[in-house]
């Protein structure tokens, strides 16, 4: 969830720096992800001033240049050289002076300095929109009116907007916060604990709200309270649809959403102010000038805002006019033809409280999850219903004109009862591991909303907030004073009792230890992605057995993951984005699928993923590529680290795989352009998928022999094979693997040449052979007929010749 700083303070009694803030939002249990500057211009104009152009002339030496003197006030006039046609004397500009850093529309920050430009010094630049962020036109210099003052800060005069953005980690049960208020109210239930005085929120609410006239009245029936606990509307004529202030316009697009005109900017303000979603009619498409909240016939077509046709379910929501013909799926999604239109004049401003379950299902059934679904499910505070309409319609009022044409018409048939818990202080000590004074148990609950009903020696009855839909026993009660006094105030208990875990599988957990530790050994970074990823990066073939999710959280996640892959890209791309782009990263995670119905299988893997460089380029050694060489050598040193020695691979449709023996362990793969085109990967990854499964039966079943050092010295020969290209060195490994050289130690390929010389389609791969015997030393005739049984194996093979 996204907060804005700025837009918080409004409702707390003092000012709390950012960071401070951050710190106590994560303290209650609101945890900060991150902290980061907003500006609506980036740089804030800052260094930029006000100037006035008092003599302008051509350059000696460039037809298309200018020689100016410009007035910045006290600096006095500076002379700057001007590439702009249409520049002249007595213009007011903005003027970048020397060492002051512009930030255009497009491209890298730039810090002024003094240049010579065609033998003229330019003591810095007269700005162009485009150049300092103000907008995107080129066509010249960016002119001010008359009356602007000389010498004064450009930032003073456009005021660009900045703030700072907070990234909430809003766990599924606190619908109370998850609105700028609901925000304040905990932070000042933390304020009046931990300084002992009461802090109050400054709500925005007033009881100036008054019907102008009632000369458009519309009348509201709900089928079904069930469905619609409580609904709420109120007509307003006249208004006028256009552009917001440009404060709304500043709260909106510092939280990442998009200025769409004055009435709908209300209604998402009102959202993200209070949590309470509200939805507004064109009052002239409502036939007869009634509104009818209940069901329709199963499959009826409906039009929605975005010109898609839906067929409904039997169990959506509508909101219909007098003729019964839907307007609107109840508190998910408006209709195109009753919405806001720039023609509007005459609205209808909805606020209600509808079923959470029937919108969490009409929401996944038609796949829109709009933010006002997302509030919905989880619960709104019935309580506040009106109060937030009456705070819209006097917004509206304000910034679109108008006249409030109608009183509340407030349809609440059953009134909700609030939720009564009790908590005993023992229980709370219990859970906590705290002894709480019962003074500051009524101090943290009453500040947070909840109304003490009753009160004895060792127990405390109180009445939760509407707002709070998710508490409903004791523990909960205990969850919100820990939150607001804090974690970190709960003492340590000098001694503490664990019932020790029995590991009934030793071997599995040693080695997943053995292998990630040699990997961070390696540089790599560990990583933990969602299980829970989005079908849409699977074809139907794998699709037919992946395991679909039947309650969602959002569209997007939908399905069970069937590989590592998808969500390790997701990883790489975050990254990307950031700039980070040399990765080395890997997880030991499960993937799922489904063999028949109501059967599922889960699997064990490591995956690895390979990006970028390995390391960064140095005076002594250049960058080398992350590929897949470097994903071979790490896949074969992480299993002979396993103890297996039996290792080789085979290609297998542009995919190697890696054997121990005749088992297979896994592959390594080159990401395909158009797998990485699908989470917008600019760069190469290399994927190496091994079945820890499959790895752990190799281990278990591996057995492990030693033996005394050699004694004796080991012997080396080279040997250079002219192949065809198509030739993979494991080929070569696989010849040598056939010959069944028990004194051969090792292979390694040490040199790799190309040229037309060596015949068209050939190359040439050097290769060391180390041969040992453990019992005497080799003697030169011994190695002759070791090398010739390869050469022979070589030649007959893979069609090798020897390179003299």
């Amino acid at each position: 969830m996204t907060i804005s700083y700025n837009w918080l303070s409004e409702y707390l009694p003092e000012i709390i720096e950012p960071e401070k803030l951050s710190k106590i939002l994560t303290s209650i249990g609101l945890e900060v992800e991150s902290l980061e500057k907003y500006e609506s211009i980036k740089g804030g104009l800052e260094g930029l001033v006000i100037g006035e152009v008092v003599e302008c002339g051509k350059h000696p030496n460039a037809d298309k240049l200018s020689v100016t003197k410009v007035n910045i006030g006290s600096a006095g006039n500076l002379q700057i050289v001007c590439g702009a046609s249409n520049v002249a004397a007595g213009q007011k500009v903005v003027v970048a002076t020397v060492g002051t850093t512009i930030y255009p529309a497009n491209g890298e920050p730039l810090t002024m300095r003094v240049a010579k430009i065609r033998s003229i010094e330019s003591y810095g630049m007269i700005c162009a929109e485009d150049e300092i962020g103000l907008g995107t036109s080129h066509d010249g210099i960016k002119v001010l009116p008359n009356d602007v003052v000389i010498g004064s800060k450009a930032a003073d005069y456009f005021k660009p907007y900045a703030d700072w953005i907070y990234e909430i980690g809003l766990t599924p049960n606190r619908m109370d916060a998850q609105s700028h208020l609901g925000v304040a109210k905990d932070v000042c239930a933390y304020l009046s604990h931990h300084n002992n005085q009461a802090s109050k929120t400054k709500l925005p609410f007033n009881n100036n709200f008054k019907a102008d006239n009632n000369s458009l009245k519309i009348n509201v029936k709900v089928d079904d309270a069930e469905l619609c606990p409580r609904y709420a509307g109120v007509s307003i004529r006249n208004v006028k649809v256009a552009l917001s202030p440009k404060w709304l316009q500043d709260k909106l697009q510092a939280i990442g959403l998009r200025s769409i005109n004055n009435i709908v900017d209300i209604t998402n303000f009102i959202l993200h102010e209070t949590g309470q979603p509200l939805h507004v009619f064109d009052a002239n498409e409502i036939t007869a000038n009634t509104v009818i909240i209940k069901t329709l016939p199963e499959g009826t077509s409906f039009i929605s805002l975005d010109e898609k046709e839906r067929k409904l379910s039997a169990n959506d929501i509508m909101i219909c006019d007098g003729e019964e013909k839907p307007m609107c799926i109840g508190g998910v999604f408006g209709g195109i033809k009753s919405g806001v239109k720039e023609t509007t004049t005459n609205i209808f401003l909805e606020s209600a409280c509808f079923n959470s379950t029937v919108i969490r299902k009409t929401s996944l059934y038609h796949q829109l999850r709009t933010d006002a679904a997302t509030r919905f499910e989880k619960g709104v505070d019935i309580s506040n219903t009106v109060n937030v309409l009456k705070r819209a319609a006097l917004l509206i009022k304000e910034v679109a004109g108008g006249e409030i044409s109608s009183d509340i018409v407030d349809v609440y048939t059953a009134p909700k009862e609030r939720t009564v818990v009790a908590i005993k202080y023992h229980y709370l000590k219990k859970l906590s591991g705290k002894n709480y004074h019962p003074d500051a148990v009524k101090r943290i609950l009453e500040a947070l909303g909840f109304e003490i009903t009753r009160e004895g020696i060792d127990e405390l009855q109180v009445a939760v907030p509407y707002s709070k839909t998710d508490i409903h026993l004791p523990a909960d009660i205990v969850e919100e004073i820990l939150r607001i006094d804090g974690i970190d105030n709960i003492d340590i208990p000098s001694t503490i009792t664990i019932t020790p875990s029995v590991d009934s599988s030793k071997t599995k957990e040693r080695l997943k230890e053995k292998l990630a530790t040699y990997l961070v050994g390696q540089g790599f970074n560990e990583i933990l992605t969602n299980s829970i990823t989005n079908s849409k990066y699977y074809n139907q073939d794998v699709l037919q057995s992946t395991v679909k999710m039947l309650n969602s959280l959002t569209v997007e996640l939908d399905v069970m993951r069937p590989s590592l892959l998808e969500t390790g890209l997701e990883t790489i791309a975050f990254n990307n984005n950031r700039k980070n782009v040399n990765l080395q990263l890997f997880e030991l995670g499960k993937t799922y699928h489904q063999k028949e119905a109501s059967k599922y299988k889960e699997y064990e893997h490591l995956a690895l993923y390979f990006t970028g460089n390995t390391n960064e380029d140095e005076w002594k050694e250049k960058a080398k590529p992350n590929d897949f060489y470097s994903a071979k050598s790490i896949t074969t040193s992480l299993i002979a680290l396993s103890g297996l020695n039996d290792i080789s691979f085979n290609n297998n449709d542009n995919t190697i795989e890696v054997y121990n023996g005749k088992q297979k362990l896994g592959y390594i793969k080159q990401v395909g352009k158009n797998t990485l085109a699908q989470f917008d990967i600019k760069q190469a990854v290399v994927f190496v998928d091994i079945d820890f499964a499959s790895l752990l039966n190799a281990v278990e079943k591996n057995k492990i022999t030693y033996k005394e050092v050699a004694k004796f010295p080991t012997m080396q020969r080279d040997l250079a094979l002219i192949l065809d290209k198509n030739i993979q060195y494991y080929q070569v490994e696989d010849v040598v693997k056939k010959q069944k050289l028990n004194k051969l130690q090792s292979t390694r390929l040490f040199d790799v040449f190309e040229s037309e010389k060596l015949g068209a389609g050939k190359k040439s791969l050097a290769i060391n052979f180390t041969f040992i015997d453990d019992e005497k030393t080799l003697t030169d005739k011994e190695i002759e007929g070791m090398m010739n049984k390869l050469v022979t194996g070589f030649e007959k093979e893979i069609g090798a010749e020897i390179r003299k």
